[in-house]
């Protein structure tokens, strides 16, 4: 039985995590799959959006499957934790822009894939958190590293080790998502976000990802020379032709992505 399930729909794709029975937790065959299907998305030029979500009206992902935790060795534990930390940030480094469209719970590794997106869409019932201290571990997919640097130092550092469950409202208050809706109008409201990314010039998009991203964690004048280069790739495209024509004939730009 698969666990992702993957959709295409024109330049737009869904990665849903299918497992609702379990609320949506993470197998170490679910990873694989996961992994695999994020490959395909990376090289995959015709997706310029992705929209990350989980299968049902409860969850979004509660992490790892704890059931099958109990029945691993250290050994395979350590694999699933290093499995988890590969694919997250493999969907961190995606060219395209990323979101995660949460609805419910989100706890341990499903706040992790959350983090390693680029937004964060959630209806006013979803309760979330990194809750791995409460078990006697901690993140360990990227959340003692990403939520710092999304939200700050001192709140990270509350919300890990008092390993607190976060309402929307909350998390919203903290800066963890990046707009609040209602469980009916989630996709209707991630649908309108995403159409404001595809409105724009597919490789601009990619491009300003890559600066913003690798330009994030170096002194200012390697981003600024990071910033450059990114922009040098535009300069030769097709859309930027087609966008400077479009603004001198008064009319919306047609972009191909080349």
């Amino acid at each position: 039985m698969e666990a992702i399930r993957f959709e295409q729909k024109n330049h737009l794709a869904f990665v849903t995590l299918d497992r609702p029975e379990a609320l949506n937790a993470f197998n170490y065959e679910m990873l694989v799959e996961l992994s695999q299907v994020t490959e395909s998305i990376r090289i995959n030029p015709n997706i310029r959006v992705v929209i990350f979500t989980g299968a049902g009206d409860r969850a979004f992902s509660v992490g790892a499957d704890l059931k099958e935790r109990k029945t691993l060795t250290d050994l395979q534990v350590k694999r699933n934790i290093f499995k988890i930390g590969e694919v997250f940030t493999a969907i961190e480094n995606l060219p395209q822009p990323t979101i995660a469209m949460m609805n419910g719970f989100s706890f341990g590794g499903g706040m992790e894939l959350a983090l390693a997106c680029d937004f964060r869409i959630a209806s006013d019932n979803a309760l979330m958190g990194l809750t791995e201290t409460g078990l006697g571990i901690i993140p360990g997919a990227g959340g003692t590293q990403r939520l710092p640097r999304l939200i700050g130092e001192a709140k990270a550092l509350e919300l890990i080790l008092t390993a607190k469950k976060l309402t929307a409202a909350e998390a919203i208050a903290f800066g963890v998502i990046t707009k609040l809706t209602t469980p009916e109008t989630l996709i209707q409201e991630t649908t309108v976000f995403t159409d404001s990314l595809l409105d724009n010039g597919p490789i601009a998009l990619q491009q300003a990802k890559f600066a913003i991203k690798h330009g994030m964690n170096v002194d200012l004048q390697t981003g600024l020379a990071i910033e450059r280069k990114a922009y040098e790739i535009t300069i030769p495209t097709k859309d930027r032709i087609e966008a400077l024509n479009a603004f001198s004939e008064k009319r919306k730009p047609v972009f191909i992505g080349k």
